[in-house]
């Protein structure tokens, strides 16, 4: 099994798996390739495992197709549309303030929250069902409350989504094939 070593000042080991299905492994600077190799060994089923969810990932999005402009204008003129609605709709009921909101093309995220109060929102979740775009407006409004993700931020979450983690596990998996386009 081929793996990338990534050592540092940390303190232990952790594996890691790209979009591209690469296993990274995190490791001590001083830590010696045969523990590395052992420990790699030990998590054999967990990286079979996971290797696979993240090539089905891959073929996934393979088959969405790349955006054109135009079309990146329209998808984020109806995200704007909507997540401003939401933002006003959610905002009091989570019981906080807000400042500027911006829609924008996020490779990596749905969403954002600055500690000045600003909102980003990925124009992808134009595409995504309005129960998801709920759980990410209330979860970027829940960090003007906690800007982490403590029991206390989940818990304000939970206070206006109680399925949250069903949403979250559903767009971790289903949604994300769409996160890069």
């Amino acid at each position: 099994m081929e793996y990338t070593i990534i050592r540092s000042n940390r303190r232990s080991l952790s594996i890691t798996i790209d979009p591209d299905a690469n296993l990274i492994v995190r490791a001590p600077r001083r830590m010696s390739d045969r523990t590395i190799a052992a420990f790699v060994a030990s998590k054999r089923d967990w990286i079979e495992k996971h290797m696979e969810k993240v090539r089905n990932r891959a073929a996934k999005r393979e088959e969405v197709p790349e955006f054109t402009e135009e079309e990146r204008k329209a998808l984020t003129k109806k995200a704007r549309k909507m997540i401003l609605e939401k933002v006003a709709y959610y905002a009091p009921i989570v019981g906080v303030t807000y400042g500027r909101i911006a829609i924008r093309k996020q490779r990596t995220v749905w969403g954002s929250c600055s500690a000045k109060g600003n909102l980003n929102f990925n124009y992808l979740l134009a595409m995504m069902p309005d129960e998801v775009v709920d759980y990410v407006v209330v979860h970027e409004l829940c960090h003007r409350k906690e800007m982490n993700h403590s029991p206390r931020f989940w818990a304000e979450v939970e206070k206006v989504i109680p399925n949250h983690k069903a949403l979250r596990k559903w767009l971790k998996e289903e949604g994300s094939v769409y996160l890069g386009k």
